[in-house]
């Protein structure tokens, strides 16, 4: 592969691509803010359309900056947890972007305590119930809007995360996936298996055919056509995994913390799913092809 690389970064407050040259060097940068609405104290949304227009013109930017010939490949990384909803026809969103940030699914949250079932999703998933995670405010749209779960079901509508939301449309609507390390913030997926769990998608009411296809973070995800060439979307990673990466953690032991919306400490703990001790969460840093 050669040429320049795109790095598309989806993130909460700003959309970005970048160019980086073979030694890893930024040549050309484009960036636009992004806003969110809090219609209830502890609630927070954006406009799923916003989020695609305004990376959508960072990336005609940088291309505009550095000329299509030039670039060989596209990357893919993103605020992670936030859920997008949205017509497979059509490409319309279907309901606000829920970020990350949002609380309103504490109430799910704690019915399902209740219950008894958080050690049982922990052991599958490495995570706790809690609001953060996408898998609950999946729930709760199905429950306060008609008819979207029955669309789900029948496959009209689409669910994701922000990387399956641009990868759709970055494909023209050819392409609806994603990869582990976004799955794995989901509540959904099986640490294990790495790939999604009937009985998580039963616990939380989600029907499979609504879902990405969950890819290895290093796989050709499509190809976009950029100036009448086809470019590879050779790589997705959720923003905090690609920050371990792309700081070079590569090796157990290594960690790093990173600094933005929110502090992230993340450590490589090798190729063992652990039981994480109280307090901390288990997730998936990256799977290449071939290998964990």
């Amino acid at each position: 592969m050669s040429g320049l690389t795109l790095a598309l970064d989806e993130g909460t407050t700003s959309a970005r691509t970048l160019a980086f040259d073979g030694q890893g060097r930024a040549v050309a940068f484009s960036q636009e803010p992004l806003g969110a609405t809090y219609p209830q104290p502890g609630w927070v949304e954006q406009d799923a359309a916003e989020i695609w227009a305004r990376q959508h013109r960072t990336l005609e930017s940088v291309v505009e900056q550095v000329g299509a010939e030039r670039i060989g490949a596209i990357g893919i990384t993103n605020q992670r947890e936030t859920l997008v909803v949205w017509d497979r026809s059509s490409g319309r969103p279907l309901a606000p972007a829920i970020v990350w940030q949002c609380r309103r699914t504490e109430a799910i949250c704690e019915r399902l305590r209740a219950d008894g079932v958080e050690p049982w999703v922990r052991e599958k998933t490495g995570l706790l119930l809690d609001p953060y995670f996408t898998a609950t405010k999946l729930a709760w749209l199905f429950e306060n809007i008609s008819g979207l779960r029955e669309r789900a079901e029948r496959g009209e509508a689409w669910v994701g995360t922000v990387d399956s939301w641009l990868l759709w449309n970055l494909t023209g609507g050819k392409v609806h996936a994603t990869d582990g390390t976004n799955a794995s913030r989901t509540l959904l997926m099986n640490l294990q298996t790495r790939q999604w769990d009937d009985d998580l998608l039963a616990l939380f009411g989600v029907p499979r055919a609504c879902l990405p296809e969950i890819q290895p973070s290093g796989s050709v995800f499509s190809e976009v056509i950029l100036g009448g060439r086809a470019v590879p979307i050779a790589g997705i990673l959720g923003d905090q995994q690609a920050a371990l990466y792309g700081q070079a953690c590569t090796r157990p032991g290594m960690a790093k913390s990173t600094y933005g919306t929110g502090c992230f400490l993340l450590k490589n703990v090798g190729e063992e799913v652990p039981a994480p001790p109280d307090g901390l969460l288990a997730t998936l840093a990256w799977e290449k092809l071939g290998e964990k």
